[in-house]
């Protein structure tokens, strides 16, 4: 049986498959275009696509495919054969550097939000060299971007290249100044934590909430949750075990790094986290990541669920975006160092990165916006919907000296003591994590904590990217203007006055106290967006227009398309929620507490015709709540049938989100409320769903 080290990456096209199969000067060439981001030697394409084909062959593949990641938050991907006719009627297997460097889907189906009309359905998919291409399911699949017949992005990859381009420009600009010259690029890195539940694939079968929504819309608590806190970290069952070294296998052919897996708090919910890698990749990392989960899932008869709350009551399930920033000489730019306070260079990036977040705190709730992640924030699993930063005691001490121009006191790190003699003694870390902040600093990285889990993890680092791209560039235009001899000066002035200007932001305290949502919107004038549609208008201001313009990395027509997209995908979800609910109810629930009722009345009267002053209070009481609560649950359902109705005529995008919102969501709550009480007098027998308890507990 083959090691890990040996079939890691066996289905990837990487670095080592590519020195082996490409001649080396071609090789060379296109390592050069990775590693630096130049621009395609076009005349290697066909040289790099015949040994990519010879490779793929060689590993069962009898296809290719551009695989891309349009604007629905997952990808696409359209398969062709190698194969090319002969004359004698047989086939040769073939592919070309046309076919590798560019693609033709249709592009007429996917969300474009008026960047293209109906009718130009034709859509471009480019090679993206700095992702491996590999093999899934016997076809090789080529990372590529996706945009429209008029060159706008369609896509999550190319305004994500754009935004790593903008940081690298600006960041090597300051860099530079520190007297760095030999630094060729800058990347971002990241590494994505994925939270996910599993389920059985039966029960789950049974529930159209679940097939259709990917959450329960309807299901009353279980006697049991996750209060007594046994399933965090616990010991993993034996089937989800099975499951997850399955899973471990799948990645590593792949190439992705999965690193860690444990139990969440929730009961079936559960954890993976891969090691950093270049934002690029770990984009597509995670997008296949998600994949895989579903499909061997499928293999184990489970279903994995990635959405943000699948289920009331329990924890729901975010993304962990840990970002930072390294040079190709492989230097971390958040790295503090032993002496951060000395570390001139790294408090310049830290405070670029507080300025960023603070005035772009809009951009950053935007990015982790959805129908599903909604019902997250602010629970008692999540950050709240207020964006704030996390910085722990010393780099806190640190910046309150610089603002205060006084000495900083590096006293000593105290040892945590943990009471037990045999256990080494070790410094409590400065930085530990505020589970409760949305933006956290964690030793040499910021956690974005904010991301639901069914996301792409491009859209927040996109933002990431770019806003602090500008701050850098905002740096670097003052202190290039300054002489030599002051430059330390004009640096420490420059640090001093945005910590002043932007230390609203920081805060080391519990996110969940409502006295801290209080001092951040009335004190502090921080933002609290709760809701997508209160977030989404401010997307398409005039200020962050000029910022993604200015950085280049959107242009206003995909602005614009952006914001209509997210609107009516969340007036999408929002309406088949209500669909769902509306089916569920008349075709089962209704009907279900009907032959209940009918019973119970039976039972009734077969007990009184035989003894006519029998008792018969539990099934009376019984029958005459369930008959109060199934005309409730017909009155509910009706209301929020017409409320489907109205949304129709509300006007624009805007408005019709604040319709589901408002509305539509209020009749969806007051619905589940009656229907869910229903099932708390409803014999098993009769409810026809697996209830909570069978779903979080069964696997």
């Amino acid at each position: 049986m083959a090691t890990v080290p040996e079939f890691f990456g066996s289905l990837v096209f990487n670095d080592v498959t590519m020195r082996t199969k490409l001649p080396k000067d071609t090789y060379k060439k296109l390592k050069k275009t990775i590693e630096e981001g130049k621009h395609l030697d076009l005349s290697i394409a066909n040289e790099v696509a015949h040994a990519m084909k010879e490779w793929a062959i060689e590993n069962g593949a009898t296809h290719f495919t551009h695989w891309f990641q349009p604007l629905t938050g997952i990808t696409a991907e359209k398969h062709d054969s190698f194969i090319t006719p002969r004359d004698d009627g047989t086939v040769i297997m073939s592919f070309s550097g046309k076919e590798l460097v560019q693609g033709e889907p249709d592009a007429s189906s996917f969300p474009s939000g008026g960047l293209r009309a109906t009718f130009e359905a034709r859509g471009y998919t480019a090679w993206d060299p700095s992702s491996y291409a590999f093999i899934k399911d016997g076809t090789l699949c080529i990372p590529t971007a996706f945009c429209s017949y008029g060159g706008e992005a369609l896509d999550k990859k190319t305004p994500l290249l754009r935004s790593m381009e903008a940081i690298n420009r600006q960041a090597k600009r300051i860099l530079k100044l520190f007297g760095n010259d030999s630094i060729k690029t800058v990347k971002t890195t990241v590494g994505p934590e994925q939270e996910y539940f599993l389920v059985d694939r039966e029960l789950y079968n049974k529930r159209r909430d679940l097939i259709f929504t990917g959450r329960t819309l309807f299901g009353a608590k279980p006697p049991k949750g996750q209060e007594l806190e046994d399933h965090y970290f616990g010991s993993i069952k034996p089937r989800v075990a099975a499951y997850m070294a399955d899973l471990d296998n799948e990645l590593w052919k792949l190439g992705v790094l999965s690193k860690t897996k444990h139990n969440e708090v929730a009961p079936a919910q559960h954890e993976l986290a891969p090691i950093f890698t270049t934002t690029n990749i770990a984009v597509d990392h995670n997008q296949l990541t998600m994949e895989i989960m579903k499909k061997v899932a499928a293999r184990h008869g489970l279903v994995c669920l990635l959405h943000e709350k699948p289920f009331a009551g329990v924890n729901g399930s975010g993304k962990h975006n840990n970002w930072s920033l390294s040079t190709d000489e492989g230097v971390n730019l958040l790295e503090p160092g032993e002496t951060p306070h000395e570390n001139a260079q790294f408090l310049l990036f830290l405070t670029a990165v507080i300025k960023a977040v603070h005035e772009h705190q809009d951009l950053m709730r935007i990015s982790v916006a959805s129908a599903g992640n909604d019902h997250r924030l602010g629970a008692n699993e999540a950050p709240p919907a207020v964006v704030s930063m996390f910085l722990g005691d010393e780099l806190t001490g640190i910046i309150d000296s610089i603002m205060h121009d006084t000495a900083y006191d590096q006293a000593e790190r105290v040892p945590m003591k943990i009471g037990v003699h045999i256990l080494p003694r070790f410094p409590k870390d400065n930085t530990d994590r505020n589970r409760t902040s949305p933006f956290a600093f964690t030793g040499n990285k910021f956690e974005f904590r904010m991301l639901g889990s069914s996301a792409s993890v491009a859209s927040p680092n996109i933002i990431l990217n770019t806003i602090v791209a500008e701050t850098l560039e905002q740096f670097a235009d003052t202190l290039e203007q300054v002489p030599a001899e002051e430059f330390n000066t004009a640096l420490h002035d420059l640090i001093k006055e945005n910590l002043i200007a932007h230390q609203n932001i920081i805060f080391n305290g519990n996110g969940y106290d409502d006295e801290w949502i209080k001092e951040a919107t009335e004190k502090r004038g921080l933002l609290n967006l709760v809701s997508t549609p209160d977030c989404l208008p401010y997307f398409v201001s005039e200020e962050n227009i000029k910022l993604f313009t200015a950085q280049k990395v959107l242009t206003k027509p995909e602005i614009l398309s952006r914001y209509d997209i997210m609107l009516d995908n969340y007036c999408k979800v929002i309406n088949i929620e209500a669909l769902t609910m509306i089916d569920m109810t008349k075709k089962d629930i209704l009907p279900a507490l009907t032959a209940y009722s009918k019973t119970l009345a039976d039972t009734i009267a077969e007990k009184k015709a035989v003894l006519p002053d029998l008792a018969c209070g539990y099934e009376e009481k019984t029958l005459r709540k369930l008959s109060c609560l199934a005309a409730e649950i017909f009155e509910k359902t009706e209301a929020l049938e017409r409320s489907l109705i109205t949304v129709k005529d509300c006007g624009d995008l805007q408005a019709q989100a604040f319709f589901c919102k408002d509305t539509i969501f209020s009749c969806m709550q007051e619905l589940r409320a009656v229907v869910d009480e229903a099932e708390t007098v409803t014999a098993k027998a009769y409810w026809p769903f697996p209830n909570y308890a069978e779903l979080l507990f069964s696997v």
